[in-house]
């Protein structure tokens, strides 16, 4: 995960947490800067909150991605980091029309002093980075897709080691096609003559050899 992503939801949950409820002179109860609309205070806190620790769940996954050694594993990472960024860009991009509207819509007359006035502002203008920065991080995570499906990547099964070799043709020491030992070679010679010589006896091609007396 990019790391401009991580500084934006802090930097969005920081400012909405911190200065994001304020109350009149006269009043004790404090309500949310945008609108006095709490919703739209814990829309920005939540989603600073959980966009914080989503980062942190892929950056520990990249961190891990080289140990995984299973290609589906891999396919998965890639796909869901690819879902999971443009599901946050679209999530960003309501936040900030959200935020945007009701700090339009918002009386200045209900925060005389203008307190946390910087930091409304400051939470509206990063929820819109934040947009186009989870945008960037999911095409890079698709270029990444189609690099590893270029690469032949995970187009191939990955396969166990120890299944491989199990499922390797059995080899055996001392084929046919090669030569035996010295004293097998005799005895194979030994047995291709007297096989020769049987064969010409029964033929006729040996020839008889008369022994005189």
């Amino acid at each position: 995960m990019d790391s401009g992503t991580t500084l934006f939801s802090i930097v969005i949950f920081g400012c909405i947490a911190n200065e994001g409820y304020i109350n009149r002179p006269n009043e004790v109860e404090e309500f949310c800067i945008f609108n006095r609309n709490q919703n739209a205070c814990n829309y920005g806190v939540f989603m600073g909150t959980m966009a914080f620790l989503c980062c942190m769940a892929f950056l520990a996954l990249d961190v891990y991605f080289p140990q995984i050694s299973s290609v589906k594993d891999r396919k998965r990472a890639v796909l869901a980091d690819i879902g999971v960024s443009a599901f946050w860009s679209f999530m960003w991009f309501v936040g900030f029309c959200f935020l945007a509207n009701q700090w339009q819509v918002t009386n200045h007359d209900d925060n005389p002093l203008s307190e946390g006035g910087d930091a409304a502002r400051a939470a509206i203008t990063f929820s819109f980075f934040s947009i186009f920065t989870w945008a960037g991080q999911s095409f890079l995570a698709f270029q990444r897709y189609k690099l590893g499906a270029d690469s032949a990547l995970f187009s191939q099964e990955y396969m166990d080691p120890s299944q491989d070799a199990a499922g390797a043709p059995y080899t055996s020491f001392g084929g046919d096609d090669e030569e035996s030992p010295e004293g097998g070679g005799g005895g194979g010679g030994g047995g291709g003559g007297g096989q020769a010589n049987s064969d010409a006896a029964f033929d006729g091609t040996g020839g008889y050899q008369r022994q005189d007396y």
